[in-house]
């Protein structure tokens, strides 16, 4: 248990219970998109941790009060561009609370006096506005283009001492629009970090300049005083030619940081440049030509050189955060980042492969704690999805060897809930889920596999969310994307599950030409196209992955799906017989909430088939 001092926002939905009365799937389906594409990126974009999802609200805290009220701002701007043309009773409006104080941090979760105050603010602040305290007022000052309206002393619920409050009147301006001395304003310090270009010989080094970009987003995303575009959105520029200030117009950002990488056995060279959209000059630039143990370096120096340009004022802690090193050797990083691009191919073949390079990377560093993650995790996905002969004790003590190393590291308590869950404990695997998403919410592992969780029990409103996030977060993910589909088919909306079908279709035919020894992408493709009701090219398309990879269990399962989604029930029904012998318990628990197999449900012999299942 520790203390910090921390800027909490609380947020809550006006009129929760009347909006679900009226129509609760139509209130659910609404909350969840405003959550996905409008709270959640504010909340990254501002770089704050969001702490909790409640049922009809979040608390989310920052490092910074002017990054928790900027935050608040665009949100609350955000819904109400989005209710424009929502009739009133149906439109959906946050009353929004943000209080600076003292907060206990537990297993990721915050409490105390100073999260007790933020709530209560939340509860009086007008739908669609903001209500702050008196010492946010303070903080704040003239740093933003706000006026504030001051509420006076209120006597809150609960809080023993009055409290003065303002409301934040976000679309009337304040005069005061100078920067400080030591700040800039907020506009001034928003900034896109495009995928660096793979510059070397060898295009399979690709994994090394996404990962250097990746890192650089990281670092940046550290400091409160800056604004930096998430990896999610970054990385839907990549490879595209979009001019300067159509780019700075599309993000909403001030300055471009875009660069390129040229490795060659020990030495790398790096060129980067940071240009203001507005004027677009080149403000600064550099190259580094270096050895590659230099690279962490590097990119300190990168970040420290924007946020020089900047002029803002790093905390020791920010300091302390960008100057971190994952790992101490150079070899180790770049094995983790060969084996992280592999685990997310997710076939038998190519999970072995992540997990030596994973192993391969602790065996260089016994403290990288986030390639025993890696291991962790492929692991779990050959021991559900395979049946490999591993003992889950063995995956748990990978998993607490990564959190002993790094107990703040958000892939190790994905990793252990990854790996409780597959052990049937969800009880025990859905606070390290939590954990894992508190401290870093644009973790794909995290999102996608807590999504999995949900969808496996039938929790298909919440697995939409994790997965479409999973999908946004990795622009090569095509089984986000199939998964959906399905989720939304078993909730009856299968428009929506159409598109997602046709998303699935490109990202996986995309994968199997960069890919084309890979099936995981062969077979997701035919099963998009079956749901798109393509007959031809869904069963050419699995005949090709099932030719490749005969043996794949996960190949034979979309097989069966990819038949029962055409209507070819004996087809189907044969490939099943086939496949169980060699189902995992998991696999055969999936078959239970996926929608892929609706069509060969009644069938008797599916049905008898699923009775000896459960007689076992």
């Amino acid at each position: 248990m520790q203390r910090r001092l921390t800027a909490i926002l609380a947020a809550d939905v006006v009129g929760y219970s009347r909006l679900m009365g009226a129509d609760e799937a139509a209130t659910l389906a609404a909350l969840s998109h405003h959550r996905t594409e409008i709270l959640e990126p504010a909340i990254i974009r501002h770089s704050g941790r969001l702490v909790k999802l409640l049922g009809d609200g979040l608390l989310v805290e920052f490092a910074s009060v002017v990054n928790a009220v900027a935050c608040a701002v665009d949100m609350q701007r955000a819904m109400a561009r989005a209710a424009e043309g929502v009739a009133d009773e149906r439109a959906i409006r946050f009353r929004i609370g943000i209080n600076l104080g003292d907060v206990i941090v537990e297993d990721g979760d915050i409490f105390g006096d100073g999260v007790n105050v933020a709530a209560r603010l939340e509860a009086i602040a007008d739908p669609g506005g903001i209500a702050v305290s008196a010492s946010v007022r303070d903080h704040v000052g003239t740093r933003l283009e706000l006026n504030f309206e001051d509420r006076g002393r209120q006597q809150l619920a609960t809080v023993d001492d009055a409290v003065h409050v303002y409301a934040v009147l976000f679309d009337q301006p304040g005069a005061a629009t100078a920067s400080t001395a030591d700040m800039p304003p907020a506009e001034d310090r928003s900034i896109v970090v495009l995928p660096f270009t793979n510059m070397s010989d060898d295009p399979d080094q690709e994994y090394f300049s996404d990962g250097l970009t990746e890192d650089i987003i990281t670092d940046l995303s550290k400091v409160s005083g800056l604004f930096v575009t998430p990896r999610n959105t970054t990385f839907t520029y990549k490879g595209r030619a979009v001019k300067i200030g159509q780019l700075a117009r599309e993000l909403s950002v001030r300055y471009i940081l875009q660069g390129s990488v040229r490795k060659s056995g020990d030495r790398v060279r790096i060129s980067a440049q940071m240009i203001d959209a507005d004027s677009e000059d080149h403000l600064w630039a550099d190259r580094y030509d270096r050895e590659l143990t230099d690279i962490f370096a590097i990119q300190d120096e990168i970040a420290h050189a924007i946020v020089g340009q900047l002029k803002i004022k790093l905390r020791p802690e920010e300091i302390q955060a960008i100057g971190s090193e994952p790992t101490t050797n150079i070899e180790a990083y770049t094995y983790y980042l060969k084996g992280r691009k592999f685990a997310r191919s997710m076939t038998m073949s190519y999970l072995v492969l992540a997990r030596r390079m994973f192993a391969k990377a602790v065996e260089l560093d016994p403290n990288y704690a986030r390639a025993y993650a890696g291991i962790a995790d492929c692991d779990s996905a050959l021991y559900i999805w395979y049946a490999a002969e591993l003992p889950i004790s063995d995956i748990l003590d990978m998993t607490d060897k990564a959190l002993a190393l790094d107990p703040d590291l958000a892939e190790a308590h994905a990793a252990r809930a990854i790996a409780l869950h597959h052990d049937g404990r969800d009880a025990e695997a859905d606070p390290y889920f939590a954990r894992a998403l508190a401290l870093d919410p644009n973790l794909f592992e995290a999102n996608f596999h807590y999504a999995h969780r949900l969808f496996k029990r039938g929790q298909f409103e919440a697995a939409i969310v994790h997965f479409e996030r999973a999908a946004s977060l990795y622009a090569d993910d095509y089984v986000s994307p199939i998964l959906l589909t399905a989720a939304y088919g078993s909730l009856g909306r299968r428009e929506e599950g159409r598109k997602w079908a046709a998303e699935a279709a490109l990202r996986a035919e995309r994968s199997a030409e960069q890919n084309p020894g890979n099936s995981a992408p062969i077979h997701r493709a035919a099963l998009a196209y079956a749901q798109l009701g393509d007959r031809d090219r869904a069963l050419a398309w699995i005949n090709r992955a099932l030719a490749l990879d005969p043996h794949d269990v996960i190949t034979r399962y979309n097989a069966v799906c990819v038949h029962a989604v055409l209507g070819d029930t004996d087809r189907a029904i044969e490939l099943l017989e086939q496949l169980l012998p060699n189902s995992s318990s998991y696999q055969i628990g999936w078959f239970d909430n996926d929608s892929d197999l609706d069509n060969i449900r009644s069938d008797p012999r599916f049905i008898r088939l699923m009775q000896a299942i459960a007689q076992q």
